[in-house]
């Protein structure tokens, strides 16, 4: 498995496989053709689809020059290897360079020769069966692991993390008005946050863990910077869950980043092991596994064993499976933004509800994962981030 340093990017939204990745795969190409004048980037299959809305175009653009590069877009083409496929062609040189890759999630790159490019792995394990069996056998929390594996300079970053987690939902929180897009979507964070303060303790907790999702997925929706966790559709959940147990509970900054590093490793094993894009599987890979994380990372915080923090990942994951993938007009708002606060409560349910358990369960975090992937590529393709079906056809026919 790689890095956390991979799983948690911190950059601009407004999505990590329509935006981050491109960028990243842009700069790429630059750097190998560091002479050429112009180019053209063709991008297929649902990158091609939503670019638009997710503005591909414009983060690639800004690396390549806006008056140098031709984007050309071929949502009817999908290459085999990934829905998410872009070619970067030189036109000013003989033979033409050309480079074919594609955009597999969280701002992950990968070429046709089928690596992930500069991700190299950095755990001895792949899987939640083998974490918890090395746990098992040392006596180690999950979180130890991870700065076992990745050293202690891992925590230092997660720090940064952190820090840009809670900048997004105090930025979230203070802003109003209208996201960009052409939906008219009004922000509600703000106003969500500020009726939590007249509300009855019941309803607190609900209020406030929405408010911060909003916050943080309404910031990316408005290409402000927000954290992979694991994709920039999914950024809301784990941010929010955090900020709230640390408000209730009193959780210190090292607390935090153990949360930060259980819930890394739940991002990991689906990566490593299933997808975190929606193009591929649809949003049960973003919303679905954010809720995982968060879960695993409230567990923890909460004083649950490495056992219960597996069983809270597992019951976030299993009641997301289908969850298909319809962004309204391609944009990252309707309906992302709102499932960002639904998964955000619910995690937390299914960390008290794991809780309650003493950790055993017929059905594995790992099987959850290996069904995830199956029953994302059973989704025909409309329902996988193409803006085709779902609410997108809904709200179209209006």
């Amino acid at each position: 498995m790689h890095s956390l340093k991979t799983l948690y990017r911190i950059g601009c939204g407004p999505s990590s496989s329509h935006t981050m990745g491109p960028e990243r795969a842009a700069k790429m190409f630059l750097a190998r053709n560091p002479g050429a004048r112009r180019f053209r980037v063709t991008l297929y299959g649902s990158l091609a689809a939503t670019g638009r809305g997710h503005f591909t175009d414009k983060a690639i653009l800004r690396v390549l020059g806006e008056e140098r590069t031709q984007i050309v877009w071929r949502a009817d083409v999908i290459l085999p290897a990934h829905p998410n496929g872009m070619k970067f062609e030189v036109l000013d040189q003989e033979p033409a360079p050309a480079w074919t890759c594609y955009s597999i999630g969280g701002g992950a790159v990968r070429d046709d020769a089928g690596g992930d490019l500069d991700e190299a792995d950095v755990y001895p394990y792949s899987s939640m069966a083998e974490i918890l069996a090395e746990c098992e056998r040392t006596g180690l929390p999950m979180w130890q692991l991870v700065e076992n594996a990745e050293g202690a300079e891992i925590t230092g970053y997660l720090e940064e993390v952190l820090g840009a987690m809670w900048r997004s939902i105090e930025a979230g929180l203070r802003h109003d008005g209208v996201l960009p897009g052409g939906l008219g979507l009004a922000r509600k964070a703000r106003s969500i946050y500020r009726k939590t303060r007249f509300q009855q303790e019941a309803f607190r907790r609900t209020g406030l863990v929405s408010a911060y999702a909003y916050a943080t997925s309404e910031e990316n929706a408005s290409l402000g910077t927000v954290v992979t966790a694991p994709t920039c559709g999914s950024t809301g959940v784990l941010p929010a869950v955090l900020r709230y147990l640390s408000e209730t509970i009193e959780c210190d900054t090292r607390e935090l980043v153990h949360a930060l590093e259980t819930a890394g490793l739940v991002g990991n094993v689906v990566k490593t092991n299933g997808s975190i894009s929606g193009a591929e599987v649809g949003c049960q890979g973003e919303i679905g596994v954010a809720c995982a994380m968060a879960a695993a990372a409230a567990a923890y915080l909460y004083g649950g064993s490495n056992a219960q923090c597996e069983t809270a990942a597992e019951i976030g994951l299993e009641h997301f499976l289908g969850l298909t993938c319809d962004p309204v007009c391609g944009l990252v708002q309707i309906p992302c933004i709102e499932r960002n606060a639904i998964a955000a409560n619910r995690a937390l349910v299914a960390a008290e509800m794991a809780l309650l358990s003493d950790g055993r369960h017929l059905v594995s975090f790992d099987e959850v994962v290996a069904t995830m992937l199956r029953t994302g590529h059973d989704l025909p393709s409309l329902y996988r981030e193409t803006a085709q079906g779902g609410l997108a056809a809904t709200l179209e026919r209006r």
